[in-house]
């Protein structure tokens, strides 16, 4: 048992905060500022409802066609109240290097910037995956920009063949994953 004097019991009490019920809490804490908790609902969108936040991080914002977008996809969008924060979408493709096997293609994958890594691409990328899956599956295929390879491995991806510069929209790699 540790002896404890009463000047040190009363020096220890000065440091040690207190909040008592309705009391405001003590210097040096200060209240926390309340947060919205994100309520994030993904669902099936069209090409139209995506197409703003996929050209402003897929074409640098510029007003370019999307490639794919007038073949027939299933789109996912991933929104925060009424606000899309990332999208993908994924249709029958065959594989470039395995065009007998049942395959889809991972094509449109874009996270608003403020929300990178949050897990909106991996929540994306698991409904889309889900998709394929129940759909008869085969294996999922895309043209990955360099930057987002180690995204898509830590799902399971992984590279097939050399890395490319698309001279529009820089290094990519083609990267795929059985179902």
């Amino acid at each position: 048992m540790i002896a404890v004097s009463g000047a040190d019991r009363k020096a220890m009490r000065a440091q040690t905060p207190t909040v008592r019920h309705g009391s405001p809490l003590p210097s040096p804490c200060a209240p926390l500022p309340l947060l919205r908790p994100a309520v994030l609902i993904l669902r099936e969108v069209t090409a139209v409802d995506t197409a703003a936040l996929r050209r402003q991080v897929l074409r640098g914002g510029r007003p370019v066609p999307l490639p794919g977008d007038g073949d027939p996809a299933f789109h996912l969008g991933l929104y925060d109240g009424d606000v899309l924060v990332g999208t993908g979408n994924v249709r029958r493709e065959p594989a470039p290097w395995a065009p007998e096997d049942p395959a889809w293609r991972l094509r449109g994958m874009a996270t608003a910037p403020d929300r990178r890594s949050q897990g909106v691409g991996a929540t994306i990328l698991e409904g889309l995956t889900a998709h394929c899956r129940a759909e008869g599956g085969g294996l999922l295929w895309c043209h990955a920009r360099t930057p987002a390879q180690r995204f898509y491995e830590r799902a399971g991806f992984v590279p097939i063949g050399e890395p490319w510069e698309d001279p529009e929209i820089g290094p990519h790699v083609r990267m795929w994953i059985p179902l």
